[in-house]
């Protein structure tokens, strides 16, 4: 088993291994003791898939288990479903001294995250990632919220789980497209913290080193959070990509789903960076064609006129400024913090017309 410890306000281990899902019982047990009553949060086809076989593994070490399924999706990442959540945990008389246990994908972590942070001011709760993305990004480093109408995540919480649990025979009933979701954020790591491991991702195929590549990108987000966990200085850097994302993500009604947003937008910036001079052309091109290998995409249809409106709502701008992540070279980013009226000038640097 591989073990990486977070240092956090809470610190907590990611633990990764094959069957791990069948002895979470176990080792939530051991972190926060027994005899309470866990809810299982899960996307209506992530249940199907395996509540039945994580509330087998939480009563045989001795907890009360109860689901709440939900339809999934990002469309579902509401005030409206939170609520219901909510009133699903008071329904079952949860208490502080219970516990949530999100299984699933980065919409399931962001849900049940917050509501594990705000019901009766704060119970512990558990990530069982089941998408690629989540196992290398969203269920690490405590970020929860769910969306308003304006834009994504504008409601949540910095609130750190008590333990992470990574079984990677979970990956196997993934969609291809999902499968690349979770892509997009592991070639973000490589750009961002290390060109080796860009170089294995070019040799060998995630799905042939899938343990290794989580542990890899937990172990450089273990290492972010730590230095910034409340997200004010470097750990921005791992918005790369994001804040066009996002607005991909937004004018496409989220219809493009948010691996793909963040594909897109590191293309956007690679170019943009490299008509400005900050990285080279061949830096560029070695971002795109990771991207192209693993059959993301690198374009979009989207006007500027309508990125830029939607990128004006992203809750990273403060005092009128955007912090953009741009790769210098392969393994090194910096932030740079812009006006956010240059906003449709980076766009259009980054091939939008």
């Amino acid at each position: 088993m591989t073990t990486i410890h977070v240092t956090a306000s809470r610190d907590y281990d990611v633990l990764v291994q094959p069957g791990l899902l069948d002895d979470a019982g176990a080792q939530i047990a051991q972190v926060l003791g027994t005899g309470r009553t866990a809810a299982i949060v899960s996307g209506e086809t992530v249940a199907g898939l395996y509540a039945a076989r994580l509330a087998a593994s939480l009563t045989r070490a001795g907890f009360r288990a109860v689901t709440f399924p939900y339809p999934g999706g990002e469309h579902c990442k509401t005030l409206a479903t939170y609520a219901a959540l909510l009133d699903f945990l008071a329904a079952h008389r949860l208490s502080r001294s219970d516990l949530i246990v999100a299984l699933g994908g980065g919409v399931t972590g962001d849900l049940a995250g917050f509501a594990a942070a705000t019901y009766q001011r704060g119970i512990p709760f558990v990530q069982v990632p089941t998408t690629l993305l989540a196992a290398v990004d969203s269920s690490v480093g405590g970020k929860t919220a769910v969306n308003l109408d304006s834009g994504k995540n504008q409601v949540g919480c910095f609130y750190q789980p008590s333990l992470v649990l990574c079984d990677p025979d979970t990956l196997r009933t993934l969609p291809p497209e999902e499968y690349r979701n979770g892509c997009a954020e592991v070639i973000k790591y490589a750009v961002l913290r290390s060109e080796p491991f860009f170089s294995e991702l070019r040799t060998a195929p995630v799905s042939a080193q899938v343990e290794h590549v989580i542990a890899t990108c937990v172990g450089m987000k273990r290492d972010l959070v730590a230095a910034d966990e409340f997200d004010r200085g470097s750990r921005q850097l791992l918005n790369l990509g994001h804040s066009f994302g996002h607005a991909v993500e937004k004018c496409s009604d989220y219809a493009v789903p948010h691996g793909c947003g963040v594909a897109i937008g590191m293309a956007i910036i690679a170019r943009a960076a490299a008509k400005r001079g900050i990285c080279t052309e061949d830096t560029c091109a070695q971002i795109i064609a990771l991207l192209r290998q693993y059959g993301l995409p690198t374009e979009t249809d989207f006007t500027c006129d309508a990125l830029t409106d939607a990128a004006r709502s992203d809750k990273k701008i403060a005092d009128g400024k955007l912090h953009l992540i741009v790769p210098e070279r392969i393994g090194h980013c910096r932030i740079e913090t812009i006006p956010a009226a240059d906003i449709r000038a980076w766009l259009a640097d980054g091939g939008i017309a």
